[in-house]
């Protein structure tokens, strides 16, 4: 059997850059020099130094992370006000050049692309055009490096997060006074769940949001039947009442089976829903334009009787998850149904690749696929067969194609 990791942040005060790289180095203090040393590659040695100190929040003993020196350190409970703005273009291309642990500039770079296309949206200006005004100090780029140094050091694990405290009222910023949670926060957290605890203030900072955006899938649920391994507690700067202003990183180990071929292992949404007043003609478009939809990985159509023993066509999708929301809008757009139901799943695909064989004169395409045992297979494209005249001649092409060796 193989371990994976899982990591559930339980945000019981609050999220922000700082308290989450506090948290996980907490939990996992191996992980500090490396995270140290990314830092270093990308900020100026006279702009101060990292610092992972300790102290109580709410009488618990947490970590916090901060830029020792600087003055302006982003934590949940107040809203990063910086007096200049710094250009996504400007602050890409640091990552991009800087000397990093490997993943790290690819971990960190899609933070902060994360984040541009949010205020992109927001504004309405080109990605590259965006200046921020929470990344313009040091100690906020310092966050989005060493959540993209952890993330890197961790892969490859899952993360899942609580509900997200909403926090209340107005948060002062450079655009002036904005509602809580901000703006950039809200649209970078869609689909993510949200509690109302009765502590008001931001309670969740947009770096903390686009950390969580990137390595959270919102419907992952907490790790099931899992070792609890480690467990971390960051802090930020702001004390609430009644509870630690804490983010909380618990560590699992999940038990795999390990097989001994060399599949490839990832995740998987299943989407499904029903209908029942459609034409046939109708359904066979609806599937046909939904199997071509971006993301779709498998389409299939089955058949059940409903209520009032109305004859349903069940549709069936394999997706991949970050393609969630564009392919269920093409379902509600394609289709007469109301709503739709779904669930994460992982899969084991065999390592394969596609190849041409050539079947006396034909040439016929085929998937070749390494299977557990160590032997080949192969697999004629239905397409390439379907242009034969005849069953017999047809099934003599795909078995000369699957029982040929190009080895």
């Amino acid at each position: 059997m193989a371990d994976r990791l899982h990591i559930h942040l339980d945000a019981v005060g609050g999220l922000a850059g700082d308290m989450f790289v506090a948290a996980l180095l907490d939990a996992r203090p191996d992980l500090r020099p490396r995270v140290l040393a990314d830092v270093a590659a990308v900020i100026p040695a006279d702009c101060g130094r990292p610092t992972l100190t300790e102290g109580l929040s709410g009488g618990i003993a947490a970590r916090r992370f901060a830029l020792a020196g600087n003055t302006s350190s982003a934590n949940a409970g107040r809203h990063d006000t910086h007096h200049h703005g710094a250009r996504y273009s400007d602050l890409a291309q640091r990552i991009r050049s800087a000397q990093f642990h490997p993943g790290t500039a690819d971990q960190a770079g899609g933070i902060l692309l994360r984040l541009a296309e949010t205020e992109s949206r927001l504004h309405r200006v080109p990605v590259h055009d965006v200046h921020f005004h929470e990344l313009a100090d040091w100690d906020s780029l310092m966050d989005v490096v060493a959540a993209g140094s952890i993330a890197a050091a961790l892969a490859p694990c899952t993360w899942s997060v609580s509900d997200l405290p909403r926090g209340s009222g107005l948060v002062r910023t450079q655009h002036g006074l904005l509602p809580v949670p901000a703006p950039a926060t809200a649209d970078l957290l869609r689909s993510f769940r949200w509690r109302d605890d009765g502590i008001g203030g931001e309670r969740v900072t947009p770096t903390g949001a686009a950390i969580v955006a990137h390595l959270v899938n919102a419907a992952n649920p907490p790790a099931a039947g899992a070792l609890l391994e480690h467990v971390g507690i960051g802090a930020g700067t702001r004390e609430l009442d009644g509870m630690p202003n804490i983010l909380r990183a618990l560590v699992f180990a999940t038990e795999e089976a390990h097989l001994t071929s060399p599949g490839q292992r990832d995740e998987v949404i299943v989407l499904s829903f029903d209908v029942d007043d459609m034409t046939g003609e109708e359904i066979g478009v609806a599937a046909d334009r939904l199997r071509a939809a971006e993301g779709v990985l498998d389409l299939s159509l089955g058949h059940r009787q409903g209520k009032k023993n109305r004859p349903m066509a069940d549709f069936r999708l394999l997706i991949r998850p970050e393609t969630l929301d564009a392919v269920s809008r093409q379902c509600f757009l394609e289709t007469s149904t109301l709503g739709l139901r779904w669930r994460r799943e992982q899969r084991l695909c065999l390592a394969r690749s596609t190849e041409s064989f050539d079947a006396g004169g034909e040439s016929l395409r085929r998937k070749r696929s390494l299977q557990p045992d160590g032997s080949t297979a192969f697999k004629v494209e239905s397409d390439d067969v379907a242009r034969f005249d005849g069953l017999i001649r047809r099934r003599q092409m795909k078995a000369r194609a699957e029982e040929g060796n190009t080895d």
